[in-house]
This record gives C-alpha cells, structure tokens and sequence, in this order.
C-alpha cells in the first residue's frame, strides 16, 4: 500500500541553524521557509537524491511542534512521511486494521499541496507516519 519514502520530518529548536548547517555543512539543496498555518508549523524542504529531509519549527502558540520542542530540546525526528495513491483508500484499509488516525480522520492539505493524514505513533512502533497522496 505504501510507496515511496517521501521524506523524514525533524523538529528543529533553530530553523535558520538548522537548514545553514544542512546548506553549508553538508551541501545541501535548500528550498526557503513556508509557514503552513492550518498545521501550525513552518517547514523547510532539503532536497537530497532519493527523498527529502523536512525541517519543522513552531508556527503560533498552539503549534503542535512547541510540545515536542519542550520534550526534546535539542530537537529530534517527527515523522517519517510515505506516499499513497489513494489516501482515502489507505487511511479506510489501516482503520480496519486497528490503526489510529489522528485529528478528524479527514485528509488536511500538506506543505506539498496533497493531501495527507497521520497514524498514531502508538501503532506503528513509536513513530508518527504521515501519508500523502500522489
């Protein structure tokens, strides 16, 4: 049902740090920051050959980054996020399966303009899973 990996996601307690090290350190191509509002978040998308590394900071008071960042200062992996083709499909085979979707259980719209859900760490060994359709 998965397909690709389509990027892992890491909360960053400094996003201009963060992505400068990625640039300048590592190399890396860095696109600039888009404040996405409706997840409370700004990312920042480093473009690597096989996938995509997705910096997270808090965007708002209610930003549900703040709560990880106050539980890891030093920042640390979110979420990994997958691609779907059919995201409706995906999200109605995991719920019969047992797995959680959070929030209303209704795609959002990401940072790439798809829609996209998430699964419960809880059911998927510790890690968030973000999905996306393609």
């Amino acid at each position: 049902m998965i397909g690709r990996l389509n990027h892992v996601a890491i909360a960053v307690p400094d996003l201009a740090a963060a992505a400068a090290q990625y640039e300048n350190t590592l190399g890396a191509k860095v696109n600039p920051p888009q404040d996405e509002p409706d997840h409370g978040v700004t990312v920042v998308f480093i473009e690597l050959p096989n996938t995509k590394i997705e910096l997270l900071y808090p965007l708002g008071e209610n930003s549900p980054i703040q709560g990880f960042l106050d539980k890891n200062p030093s920042g640390g992996i979110h979420h990994m996020c997958f691609e779907v083709e059919d995201i409706l499909a995906a999200r109605d085979k995991l719920k019969a399966e047992g797995a959680r979707v959070l929030g209303t259980g209704e795609p959002k719209i990401g940072a790439h303009g798809k829609p996209v859900l998430f699964l419960h760490p809880k059911d998927f060994n510790g890690c968030l899973i973000e999905l996306e359709q393609v």
